[in-house]
């Protein structure tokens, strides 16, 4: 396999990981809005909700990137479950765990979606390189406000 493959596919591996996070996170995060409590019950509610709804935008754009570069995007839940690095809402866990929980996912999606764009950039595909770094510079922001919320 000639060498520029080899990065092409390396990036593409990387973007389905950062495909099967997206669309276990946008599950926590439900799971997640429907449970919280609490005195920051409101804030959180709608946090969550927000989030869940950018995920579901990222997880569709990552998908047709990948199909635009003529790659086959995971589709399955257990082909997500297989790869993703983040892990699935207990259904035990208290407002706090939750916030610190999301706060930590984000940070990882976050380092992950920018060696995405350090590959793809290392590929000489720029666009995907831009996608990526626009959507961890979303999830950045989000992880700091979490991280606001509490008190860090």
């Amino acid at each position: 396999m000639a060498k520029e493959q080899k990065k092409e596919l390396e990036y593409i591996v990387e973007a389905n990981k950062v495909l099967a996070n997206l669309n276990v996170l946008f599950v926590k995060l439900h799971n997640y809005h429907w449970f919280v409590t609490g005195e920051h019950f409101f804030g959180l509610h709608a946090k969550f909700e927000e989030l869940y709804d950018e995920c579901a935008l990222h997880l569709d754009a990552v998908a047709e990137r990948i199909l635009t570069v003529n790659e086959k995007p995971l589709a399955t839940l257990k082909e997500y479950l297989e790869i993703a690095t983040i892990k699935e809402a207990t259904g035990k866990e208290n407002t706090a765990a939750m916030v610190k929980a999301v706060e930590s996912d984000l940070q990882m999606m976050a380092d992950e979606m920018l060696q995405v764009a350090d590959l793809a950039d290392d590929a000489d595909d720029s666009l995907t390189e831009a996608m990526f770094e626009e959507m961890a510079e979303s999830f950045k922001k989000h992880a700091w406000m979490l991280r606001a919320v509490m008190g860090k």
